[in-house]
């Protein structure tokens, strides 16, 4: 399989991560995320929409243990109602504006906008709508509605970033523990199923829906 290295030469600096609910980010992309902490300095911009407070309490603790290696990152937890997002977009959007105002991130995680959670379908719209300049990639949540894709970009893992994702989604989010699906299997599978398609080394990977992206550009065409 050919891999594609963007901005060759200019690294990503800056990344926006977006998740309608408190561990939406870390199922999503968070062993994309540590490889990319790994690998080189990035300044993180956490933003998750909704949660109570002991959601909230999650979110932020989750955070702040992957920004530990992005000194320069920022967190922000909102509290939109779970659940009730498409009734109140008009807030929501609102909250995407003044981010746009605050940042110009060189690569954006959002919900993927095949998702059949109605909260991250809206995340994922706004996403679209807002920053239509950037670097777009929608991860993958699995659950009941059985809305898996075909997702057509892959971040392979080593076996210490797997690990690390899972660990810290069961140890942080303890509201969780007794979903049927919040599990080390549920995340481990998804993992190794999307690391056979894409023959990543250990196994293992991520994946992710980039619906558009140009190769080479540059400020004269």
């Amino acid at each position: 399989m050919l891999p594609l290295v963007p901005f060759r030469g200019r690294p990503f600096q800056s990344i926006l991560c977006l998740g309608a609910h408190a561990d939406d980010i870390e199922i999503g992309c968070g062993g994309t995320i540590q490889r990319m902490l790994d690998e080189r300095p990035i300044r993180l911009h956490w933003v998750v929409f909704s949660g109570d407070e002991t959601r909230a309490d999650e979110a932020h603790t989750s955070a702040v243990a992957y920004l530990e290696r992005s000194p320069e990152g920022r967190v922000a937890i909102s509290s939109f109602r779970d659940g009730f997002f498409p009734f109140q977009g008009d807030q929501i959007k609102q909250t995407f504006e003044e981010l746009k105002r605050d940042i110009s991130p060189d690569l954006i995680f959002t919900h993927h906008r095949g998702d059949r959670h109605q909260d991250h379908r809206v995340i994922s719209d706004l996403t679209w709508q807002t920053f239509r300049d950037h670097l777009i990639l929608e991860y993958e949540i699995p659950k009941y509605d059985g809305d898996m894709g075909r997702p057509n970009c892959y971040v392979a893992l080593s076996q210490s970033q797997c690990q690390l994702k899972v660990q810290r989604l069961l140890t942080v989010f303890a509201s969780q523990r007794e979903k049927p699906w919040f599990t080390e299997e549920t995340f481990r599978g998804l993992m190794r199923l999307r690391g056979i398609e894409s023959g990543a080394p250990s196994g293992y990977a991520e994946a992710f829906y980039a619906h558009k992206f140009v190769i080479g550009s540059t400020p004269n065409g």
